[in-house]
Parts: C-alpha cells; structure tokens; sequence
C-alpha cells in the first residue's frame, strides 16, 4: 500500500512505528518518482527538526556496540527519554541489503514503548553510515525522539565520518593483547567526545587502569576538539550495567557545554553545509550517468587516469570542464 506525503507526514508526528518505517524507507529509496516524494515530506519534517541529542557510536567488531546501546538506551528510556537507534550494518555484496541484523541483537529495548530501531544498509557508503543516514535522523527527530544513537560499521579511519552528522562522537574501546593503543586512528581521536572502555570485569581491572592512563596520556598529543572539554575515559560493563549512568551524565554535560558557547548550532550549521555539499555531488553525478554521450567521455578520462596517460587530476579537470560546457550548451 502507498501511503501519501501526508499521512505519512501524520504517522511521524504522531509515532506511529509503522509510518515511520514506511517514511524512511522511502528516503532510502533511489527511484526517481519516491525522491520526489520524500523531498517532500522532509520539506514538510523540517520545523519540526533539530531538537534531539545526536549521538555517534563507534568501535571495533567485538567492541561491544550493539549491548552498549542497548543497555544505554533503556538507560535513556528509564530517564523519561525516547530513543531512535539506527544501526548501520554493512551491506551484503550479493543482495546490498543488512547482513547483520542489529534488531535481533537489542530483543529487550525493541519492546520498549519509547524505543524504534532500524537497521539500515550501509550499501558500500564509506564512513561507516548510509548515505541516508542525516535524512532518517530527521525523521526521527521530528517523530519526538530525544537521542538519535547512530551504530555505524567499524570500517576503520574513514568512520569519522559519522563526526559530521552527529552532535556527540562516542568510542567503545576493549581490552586487548599487546600495545593498548594499537589499531586506534589518529583521526577517530581526534574526532571523539567520550571514550568507554568496555567489559570491564575484576579479572582486568588493573589492564582496564593501565589502558585509560595510556589513552589520556594519547589525548594530550591532540589538539582539544572543544574548548573546555577534556575527553573522559570511562571504564565500566555494558553487559552488566556497570559504568552507563557516567556516560549519560558525561553525554549530556558535553552538550550542555557547546549549547553554552554556542558551538552547538555553529557545528549543526556546519552539519548540514556539508550535507548540501555531498547531495550536489550525488546530483550532478546521477546527471551524467543519464547522459549516454557525458558516460563515455567519463569512461573515456578513466582510462586515460588508470593507464597513467596523464595526471589523474587532470583528467578529472577535462572531464568536468566538458561535462559544464556541454551542460550550458544545452540551454
């Protein structure tokens, strides 16, 4: 059944679970004729945008991502709190679709009344999030959830991405053999607001201490993300509960201080430039693939670039001065 921008629009605003489902998978959508119908809709979410806690969650495979989240957002729930979980799963080579199943993995926060979760494929968009990721957070923002928590892949240094979408960048970080630090990005430390040191247990308790003092002696070398704001390093279990009432606090302390100097709508500013930035790029590359002649020329440039014919910038610069030209001669 095809639901109209407008009952859709009533199903968000009223929670409904259902509608709200149906609204972003119509935002995921790539047929021409469910774009314009979500640029609808999400013309008409707008107003009602912008008023929830965007929080990014990241961490290696085993790190313990799903249980945190889950455990957190009952936390949350517990609060008084609505929470929307999108749980980013990396996309199946054969079908694009989730291979994951993070739903199945949170049983007890999916039957929670002021829960939705949505696992949504990656389909390859670097960065650990799906390309639709900003434009599913609105829609739950404007159903009335007050924390978005954002699971994303754990595909390594371009998961900072998930920085550009998200008002908190959270790191879930376990106790492993050898070097501490080991694995762990400049780049993702540079991007995150709060460090939880996961299943932390009176067995390694002592590698758990020795971890966060290696970790804050790390976060000196980097330049402070926010004024301010000295990360912390938190240690705990979120299987067992032990450690998440910190994180919420921490969380919400963090906000509270960019919503004081003002950074808090300077970065959402920032936010959604960059969003406009990468839908001119998907736009005018969509345009070029419906152009048979714009297609060859593309492919044309490629090689040349591949074979080495000449600079690969170059060819990227020819490509497009042709690509501009035959766009303006056409009008």
């Amino acid at each position: 059944m095809k639901f109209s921008t407008e009952e859709l629009f009533d199903g968000i605003r009223l929670g409904n679970k259902r509608l709200i489902a149906k609204a972003i998978t119509l935002v995921e959508s790539k047929k021409s004729e469910h774009r314009i119908q979500a640029e609808e809709l999400l013309k008409k979410i707008m107003p009602f945008t912008g008023k929830s806690i965007r929080v990014g969650i990241t961490g290696v495979p085993g790190a313990g991502k799903s249980t945190f989240i889950e455990n957190f957002g009952r936390l949350a729930i517990s609060n008084g709190k609505k929470v929307a979980v999108l749980a980013i799963d990396p996309s199946s080579a054969i079908n694009k679709g989730s291979i994951l199943g993070d739903k199945t993995r949170m049983e007890e926060l999916a039957k929670e009344e002021n829960a939705f979760i949505r696992p949504s494929p990656s389909s390859g968009f670097l960065g650990g999030v799906a390309n639709t990721t900003f434009e599913t957070m609105m829609i739950c923002e404007a159903a009335g959830y007050d924390y978005i928590l954002i699971e994303t892949v754990g595909v390594g240094q371009s998961e900072v991405l998930v920085a550009d979408i998200t008002d908190v960048f959270l790191f879930l970080k376990i106790i492993g053999g050898g070097d501490e630090l080991q694995g762990i990005k400049r780049g993702i430390m540079e991007m995150v607001d709060v460090i939880f040191i996961n299943k932390v247990d009176a067995d390694n308790l002592q590698k758990a201490k020795n971890t966060k003092l290696e970790l804050k002696r790390a976060l000196d070398f980097i330049p402070p993300k926010e004024k301010n704001w000295k990360i912390p390093v938190l240690l705990g279990s979120a299987l067992n509960n032990e450690g998440l009432g910190e994180v919420f606090e921490k969380i919400n302390e963090f906000i509270d201080l960019k919503k004081k100097t003002e950074r808090f709508e300077e970065v959402r500013v920032q936010q959604a430039e960059k969003r406009f930035e990468y839908w001119v790029q998907e736009y005018i590359l969509a345009m070029m693939k419906r152009d048979n002649s714009v297609e060859e020329a593309y492919i044309e440039h490629k090689k040349n670039a591949s074979a080495m014919v000449s600079n690969p910038s170059t060819e990227a610069k020819l490509f497009v001065e042709k690509f501009l030209r035959d766009s303006r001669s056409e009008f």
